[in-house]
This record gives C-alpha cells, sequence and structure tokens, in this order.
C-alpha cells in the first residue's frame, strides 16, 4: 500500500523537530503536553508502517523484524511522555528539578527516541552503531539529572561501562566490515545489512566468529545480560522513573535487536559458529544471577531492575534456543516485559513519590493507603511473575515446552531461576502491598491510564491473542531461523 507520506520521514523527524522546540519552550506544562504530542504523533507514524511497503537502501530499512520493535518502543513512548507529565511536574513542586532541568528533560527524552527509532530502521550496521550510542549517551545525562551524589556517580557508571560495552561492539562492527569486504568490496555496501545477508555465505567463517563474540558482549551490555549488568541498577534507581521505564521497556530491547541482526549474519554462513548456544549461555546466567539478587535487594527501583535482567535473560535464551516457537515465545514475551515492566515503574515512580522513600522496608500497606496503587502493584507483579492468565505466563510457557523438546536439562534450569525468582517477587509484592501501613498517606495526584492501558493488554494476551498479531510473529519468527 502506498501512503500519503513517508512514515519513516516522521518517525525521525518529529523526535528530532521536538527536541529542538521543546529545548527553548519555557513553560513546562506546555513542554510536558508538547512532548506527549511528538510522541502520538510518532506513534501513529509507526503504526502505518503496517501498511507500508517493505523496502530498503543503503541507510534505511522497513522490514517484518524491525516493525515490531519500532511499534514497541513508539507505544510505550508515547505512554511513558503520558506519566511523565505527571511525574515530573511532582518532581517540580517537590523542588528536586527547576523550570530549566524540565525542559532539558524533555528535549532529551525527544532525542533519545530520535536515537532508538534511528537504530531500529538503520539498514546501515555503522549508523545503528551510532544511534544506539546516541541513545545511551542521552539517557546517561538523564539518569543525572537530580544532580544528587548518588545520581552523578550512576551516571558516571552507566557512561564508562556502555562506553566499554559500545566500545566492543564498534570493534565488531569492523570486523564485520573486514570479513565482508574481500566479497563486497570496499565502501559503503561492507556496511549495509540488506547487503551482507545476501553475501554473508562466502564470508570468511573465522573473523565472523570473532565479530560475533564482541557484538554479543558490547551490546549485551545494553541489554544487560550478567555478567555485563553493573550499570542498570543504578541507573534505575537514581534516575527518574520514567527513564527506568524507558530503560527497562525500550533501550534493552534496541540492544537486543542488534544482537538479532548479528545472529541472523551469523547462522547464514554454515561454516561460523552456532550464534545460538552462547546466547543461550549469557541468557540462562542472566536468569540465575537476577533471581538470587532479587533477595538482597532493600530499593525498590533496584528491585525491579534485577527484574529487568531476569526477563532480559529470559528473552536472550528463547531467541538463542531460536525456531519458530521458541523465537515466537521470545517476540511475545520481549512484549509482554516491556507492557508489564514499564507499568511497575509508572505504579512505583507515584508510591515513591507520595511515600517519600525507595526503601521496601519503608513501604508497607499500600493497598490501604493507596489502594490504586497497591492493587496496581500487585497485578504487574503477579504479571511479572508470570501468574495466568497474563501474557506473560503463555511466553513462559511455550519458552519451557520448546526448551524441553530439544534440551530438557536447560529447561529445568531456566524453570529452577523462574521459581528462585517467584520467590522473591511474592515475598516483596506481599511485604509492601499488604500488612500494617507505614510512611506517607499523602494523597497522589497519579494519571493512572498508561498503569491501566499496558496491565489491560498484558492480562488480554493472556486470554486472547488476535490471529493477526499471531500470524504477524509467526511470519518474524520464521525469518529468525
Amino acid at each position: 500500500m502506498i501512503l500519503p507520506f513517508d512514515p519513516l520521514i516522521v518517525i525521525l523527524g518529529t523526535p528530532a523537530a521536538a527536541a529542538a522546540l521543546l529545548a527553548i519552550i519555557p513553560s513546562y506544562r506546555v513542554g510536558a503536553w508538547f512532548n506527549v504530542l511528538a510522541c502520538l504523533i510518532t506513534l501513529a507514524a509507526a503504526a502505518s508502517l503496517f501498511f507500508a511497503e517493505r523496502r530498503a537502501d543503503d541507510f534505511l530499512l522497513i522490514d517484518d523484524l524491525n516493525i515490531v520493535f519500532i511499534v514497541l518502543n513508539a507505544f510505550v513512548g508515547f505512554t511513558t511522555s503520558v506519566f511523565s507529565a505527571g511525574y515530573i511536574a511532582h518532581e517540580l513542586e517537590s523542588g528536586r528539578l527547576t523550570p530549566a532541568h524540565l525542559r532539558f528533560y524533555h528535549a532529551l527524552f525527544q532525542v533519545m527516541m530520535f536515537g532508538m527509532n534511528l537504530a531500529l530502521i538503520a539498514n546501515n550496521i555503522g549508523l545503528m552503531w551510532v544511534a544506539i550510542e546516541l541513545a545511551t549517551l542521552t539517557t546517561v545525562v538523564m539518569v543525572g539529572i537530580y544532580r544528587t551524589h548518588e545520581a552523578i556517580e550512576a551516571a558516571w557508571k552507566y557512561f564508562i561501562l556502555g562506553s566499554v560495552g559500545i566500545a566492543l561492539a564498534l570493534f565488531g562492527t569492523i570486523l564485520v566490515y573486514m570479513a565482508a569486504r574481500p566479497v563486497v568490496g570496499e565502501g559503503l555496501d561492507g556496511m549495509v545489512w540488506t547487503v551482507l545477508i545476501k553475501h554473508v555465505a562466502a564470508f570468511d567463517p573465522a573473523l565472523l566468529n570473532v565479530a560475533f563474540v564482541f557484538l554479543l558482549l558490547g551490546y549485551g551490555t545494553k541489554v544487560g545480560l550478567a555478567p555485563l549488568h553493573a550499570w542498570l541498577p543504578d541507573a534505575h534507581a537514581e534516575g527518574p522513573t520514567p527513564i527506568s521505564a524507558v530503560l527497562s521497556g525500550l533501550l534493552l530491547n534496541v540492544a537486543l535487536y542488534a544482537v538479532l541482526r548479528f545472529k541472523l549474519l551469523l547462522a547464514a554462513n554454515t561454516q561460523a559458529i552456532a550464534p545460538g548456544p552462547l546466547m543461550v549461555l549469557l541468557g540462562l546466567v542472566s536468569v540465575i544471577f537476577a533471581a538470587f539478587m532479587l533477595y538482597r535487594r532493600r530499593d525498590i527501583k533496584r528491585f525491579f531492575a534485577y527484574s529487568s535482567i531476569e526477563h532480559m535473560g529470559i528473552i536472550t535464551f528463547a531467541f538463542g534456543i531460536g525456531g519458530p516457537l521458541a523465537n515466537f515465545a521470545g517476540l511475545l514475551h520481549m512484549t509482554m516485559h516491556s507492557l508489564t515492566k514499564s507499568a511497575i515503574f509508572y505504579s512505583v515512580g507515584h508510591i515513591a513519590q507520595v511515600k517519600g522513600t525507595q526503601k521496601i522496608a519503608d513501604i508497607r500497606g499500600l493497598t490501604e493507603t493507596h489502594p490504586v496503587l497497591g492493587w496496581t502493584l500487585v497485578l504487574g507483579v503477579a504479571a511479572i511473575a508470570g501468574l495466568p492468565p497474563s501474557g506473560l505466563f503463555m511466553s513462559e510457557f511455550l519458552i519451557i515446552t520448546s526448551t524441553f523438546a530439544r534440551a530438557p536439562l536447560l529447561a529445568i534450569l531456566l524453570v529452577l531461576g523462574l521459581l528462585i525468582a517467584f520467590g522473591a517477587l511474592l515475598w516483596r509484592v506481599s511485604t509492601v502491598a499488604f500488612g500494617e501501613p507505614t510512611g506517607s498517606r499523602a494523597p497522589t495526584k497519579a494519571l493512572y491510564l498508561p498503569m491501566f492501558a499496558h496491565l489491560a493488554l498484558v492480562f488480554t494476551a493472556g486470554i486472547f491473542l488476535p490471529p493477526a498479531l499471531v500470524a504477524w510473529f509467526q511470519q518474524v519468527a520464521q525469518s529468525l531461523g
């Protein structure tokens, strides 16, 4: 279908133009809702990709795989901007941020969206690297926006570890170009993914093997896979809660998308190593490590940061197992995790504001003091724990069954990690949501719609998935091999 406009221009142009305007809009209220409007326009353009022709040039690409990520990215970006409008206003009223900080924050939010969107539609692997680095640097600055000692320390840790990861990814990208040069020649073609995938069977497998190791470690740092995860808990705990939602719900997915692109390259060369076992190993280590670490967390945002490490491990594990069923389950789990974890952070952000603390020990009886926030958190934790009828239950069930059919021992280890994490989630939510209330009973000005919308989608998906969505995910799962 030929659209009357180019959706890629809107997807990239809207956040770029909005960032420039938001930097100079004096009113933080106008800026907040202009931010929402820009995200809504981006979402509409992303949705139009369903009807757009699949195409590729030397720099940009539209195919079934990246449409999944782009639409999810735009949707969660939009709901986060709505949540952020109320959340950030409270931060201004409390004195933690100034109007100048808010202009800076809203402009950076759109720069971050631009970087993530560009990474997802880039057909040039060098451009994709630059876009992911742009999104990373933007979130580094946003993590440190409170200017406290802890926030600046978290931002520096994120910057240093992220820089190490992106340097490893750059070296891996260069090695891919070196492997391609003897076959496709020097110049731009050696960086264009659609050209690479056509000729990769003739590339030097030794170079591809080394390249993938660096790429997996480099982008795996951005995904938050253990033992490359150290930046993630601090960034979640010290940055604004909307950025925690974006990090867990979006930026980790963007880095995973880069890994999947290179996994497809390696899989198309029959003499190269199989990328799946490496992904399975890192994924399984992340699940088990994060599951145990959940028991030691005392900060509620840091607690859910480790939950993100666990779930990114599950998704990486699923894509590592591969095959139509596991890939389908990985796509579904990624979608459900993004919706659920962002909803949890929306709830946690308002809880921290009304209670005046992020310490789990100082938050009790939420279902009595703030029933809507308390029960929303309970539902979010039930979903993220994989309880039926959530969409995460369905995806985890599919991952486990597909793994049992091919590697029963791995399935047992995965189930063990999930059960350990389930115990920690159950323990923490029972202490926070129930029991004798503690802390402030101040009323909240929370905007509940983003939380409700996400959780409604997650629990609906556990009962019914539209046939069109199933067919779409199946098609993408087949392309992932």
